[in-house]
């Protein structure tokens, strides 16, 4: 079983207009809801063993604080393909993980993370910023991974809701 951990990037910061969509940074709100998700894997036993994240500026900076705050140990991969893509190019990069990843972050963007959530799963749920989703894959090996898995939302976590 593999588990597979989508996290909406935290609120980030619109007082800079001249800034390109991709180099917008967190907001107040969002560096501390960031702090909330990384304290939240550490406290529920759920440290991924492998972080990827878009290379948009709000997405890194959130996995950046995910990882130092949830005491993950390795370093955040960033991705260019999980900035403004669909859910098959998530689909593409995760079927190429490594297998002793067992537990894996990805931090992104909606529509896509949205999507991706329904495909696995059967289930729509919208996900506002910052928030996490745990979903359990039947599989033993990334390379098993495509749309037609079966996974199971075991967890839906809104850090501004605590």
């Amino acid at each position: 079983m593999k588990t597979l951990l989508l996290l909406r990037h935290a609120k980030s910061s619109w007082k800079q207009p001249e800034l390109h969509d991709h180099d917008r940074p967190l907001n107040k709100r969002g560096k501390k809801e960031a702090l909330k998700v990384g304290a939240y894997l550490k406290d529920h036993d759920l440290v991924p063993d492998l972080i990827l994240s878009s290379t948009a500026r709000r997405a890194h900076d959130t996995a950046q604080t995910v990882a130092e705050e949830s005491g993950f140990s390795g370093q955040v991969d960033l991705y260019q393909d999980l900035y403004l893509s669909d859910a098959s190019c998530y689909l593409d990069i995760l079927s190429c993980l490594p297998e002793d990843a067992n537990r894996v972050l990805v931090v992104g963007h909606n529509p896509d993370l949205e999507e991706l959530l329904t495909l696995l799963t059967d289930v729509t749920e919208h996900l506002p910023t910052a928030t996490l989703a745990q979903v359990d894959l039947p599989i033993t090996s990334w390379q098993e991974f495509n749309e037609a898995i079966d996974g199971r939302l075991q967890l839906l976590w809104i850090p501004r809701e605590e």
